[in-house]
């Protein structure tokens, strides 16, 4: 999580603070190609990373005894490399779809980043087609890790409302209560920036949608994560009466 949350904070950010700095809004066409294979690797990568820790959570509250077993260091390796590796392909499939495309409409490309949708607007190729190629490997790669993390859940929270005392709930609840939080925001996220209908397309609402997703929610992820740290809340707290003082 910490990689991606850099990598996605980098692969846009600093290109971005250029362009508002010096007025260059110039990219070239190797650079925009980066930018669609990056994105697409790193928003892959975090499907499956996220449906892993949510695997982790399952094991570490539905079967405790068993998880250094389960969820052993060379077990986390393979599933790391696994999800990096899915999100590399994929971003090679989108990339070498997107470039073989022939743009002649505008090199104005309307958007913070080089996304798919606004160079696809910009395309004069057969865009359905393109589509339809993009379409098929995003259904299983988007289905696959959201089914995993929804039945780990479903297995969870099935799990906790069993537990008789209402402390032993909240403290089991705690240990995913971050993960679930960061779940919901990227989901979310993806969800608005995706799944609208075409009816309901702005490019306004995707820029804002972006600026959440590259640089908002990557700033907020170790904020969540560092609350449930005891270091960090007695540092917050001395802050605090510092602060009252």
């Amino acid at each position: 999580m910490s990689v991606l949350d850099m990598s996605f904070t980098t692969m846009v950010l600093p290109k971005l603070l250029n362009m508002f700095l010096t007025g260059n809004n110039v990219i070239s066409y190797r650079g925009c190609m980066a930018q669609v294979f990056f994105f697409v690797v790193l928003m892959v990568t975090e499907y499956f990373i996220l449906a892993t820790m949510a695997y982790d959570r399952y094991v570490a509250i539905c079967h405790p005894l068993h998880y250094s077993s389960f969820m052993s260091l060379r077990i986390c390796f393979w599933m790391s490399l696994t999800s990096w590796s899915l999100g590399v392909l994929d971003g090679i499939l989108y990339t070498v779809v997107i470039s073989s495309s022939t743009f002649c409409k505008s090199n104005e490309v309307d958007h913070l980043f080089c996304d798919m949708k606004p160079l696809m607007l910009l395309s004069c190729s057969d865009t359905h087609t393109i589509e339809m190629l993009i379409l098929g490997p995003s259904a299983v790669i988007g289905f696959v890790p959201s089914v995993l993390t929804l039945v780990s859940y479903i297995y969870i929270i099935s799990t906790i409302l069993k537990i008789h005392s209402k402390e032993g709930r909240h403290k089991t609840f705690s240990t995913c209560s971050s993960h679930l939080t960061v779940i919901l925001l990227f989901y979310g996220t993806v969800l608005g920036m995706y799944m609208r209908p075409k009816s309901s397309y702005s490019m306004g609402q995707d820029k804002v949608f972006a600026v959440l997703y590259a640089g908002v929610i990557p700033m907020l992820n170790p904020i969540i994560y560092s609350l449930k740290n005891e270091e960090v809340k007695k540092a917050l707290c001395k802050i605090r009466n510092q602060m009252l003082s």
